[in-house]
């Protein structure tokens, strides 16, 4: 049974840009580590987009750029100018190829082609297994995401940011290349948050995705049918789908973090490193694994690194908006941007701004919601503390 000093279970987002950083920073030549996931990561299954106001690590990997967006609903359109931001946008097959290019010129990391079947933490070390191979480790960094976790908690709401969307050549030259639809609400809304996004790479050639901000799926047909609509509305009469991808993000603010333990992390979605309110992976996880990469050169204590901040907070407050509320977040997401600095709202959702910037952004969203959603939060957390005192 091989020993390493460092274990990845999943290769995703989150654990890709750590390792990734990791060899950059040179501090790491000296330890072993493996990468286990069952993907071998060689299709090009996901679209990442992200905001900055330089360039990035991630540079090589982005295929395009966009430095105006459109924000509709079915009353207003707004053109956003998003200087000194650009929105960025990856395909995850230039992602994967970026990381592993690097990763294969190491020979300290091995990337082994096989399913996590069991993770088991002693006193000594974690242990990993496969169905074909057994390991162990010092330290297990986790991305491999057990639903049943928020699902079975009443305590934090838990919504899905979930979509379908198309990549489209059109014979008809309808598109702006110059500009992304960040959000239209135009479409209906049928008692949910659903919006459609648009990301023109020329005149003719898209991704269209229908997404929704709720708590259940929809039937694959549901969402087509609504491509279909949209696409048709664009005034395009002849295209041909040249892709598809689809996807199903969770919102919550649920505390995976709590689940760390001295040798075993969560990381990505399983530790929380999505954006609660919004779904946005890329920037929230470029962050934290930088934020990861400095830790594991000075700490070894897994329990000591995540620290809720005010953000956190903010996003309960609208999730729990539209946890009950669902179909508020159309007029939600106007008012911010129909009244709001996008730079400012940008930095925002960035994590970035002062408290005097927070106020800015959020008096401008109707006040009530989230006066009603600061209560009902606390209420819902003293129920589900006394809940548990009464199982003790």
């Amino acid at each position: 049974m091989k020993h390493y000093d460092y274990i990845f279970t999943g290769t995703g987002l989150s654990a890709l840009m750590t390792v990734y950083k990791m060899i950059q920073s040179g501090s790491f030549t000296n330890q072993s580590i493996l990468l286990i996931d069952s993907n071998p990561k060689k299709e090009n299954d996901r679209t990442w987009c992200f905001w900055t106001t330089t360039n990035s690590l991630w540079e090589k990997s982005i295929s395009k750029k966009w430095n105006s967006a459109l924000f509709a609903d079915q009353n207003y359109r707004k053109d956003l100018k998003l200087h000194p931001y650009h929105y960025n946008m990856i395909k995850g097959l230039d992602f994967y190829n970026q990381v592993f290019e690097l990763i294969s010129k190491q020979t300290n990391i091995t990337f082994f082609n096989e399913k996590v079947t069991d993770i088991n933490e002693l006193e000594n070390h974690v242990f990993v297994a496969t169905p074909s191979e057994n390991f162990t480790c010092g330290k297990l960094l986790n991305s491999i995401y057990d639903k049943q976790e928020p699902v079975n908690q009443t305590k934090y709401p838990l919504l899905q940011q979930h979509f379908i969307g198309w990549f489209i050549k059109s014979k008809e030259a309808v598109f702006n290349g110059d500009q992304a639809t960040f959000m239209d609400f135009s479409i209906a809304q049928k008692g949910n948050t659903r919006f459609m996004y648009v990301l023109p790479t020329s005149t003719t050639e898209a991704l269209v995705e229908y997404t929704l901000f709720s708590h259940k799926l929809l039937k694959k047909e549901e969402y087509e049918s609504e491509i279909v609509n949209y696409i048709n509305k664009l005034g395009i009469t002849d295209y041909e789908i040249v892709d598809k991808e689809h996807g199903s993000i969770p919102m919550s603010c649920y505390p995976f973090w709590k689940k760390n333990t001295q040798k075993v992390m969560n990381i990505g979605t399983v530790g929380g490193w999505s954006k609660a309110s919004t779904g946005f992976t890329f920037k929230s996880s470029d962050k934290k694994s930088t934020a990861l990469v400095a830790f594991l050169q000075k700490e070894t204590d897994f329990r000591k690194f995540y620290k809720k901040t005010k953000f956190w907070f903010y996003d309960l407050l609208l999730l729990d908006i539209l946890d009950r509320k669902n179909e508020m977040g159309s007029s939600i997401f106007s008012s911010l941007f129909r009244k709001g600095n996008p730079d400012l709202i940008f930095k925002f959702l960035d994590e970035e701004t002062s408290f005097s910037e927070d106020l800015q952004v959020m008096w401008k969203c109707p006040p009530m919601p989230f006066i009603k959603a600061l209560f009902h939060a606390s209420f819902r957390a003293m129920k589900s503390q006394s809940n548990n005192n009464k199982t003790l």
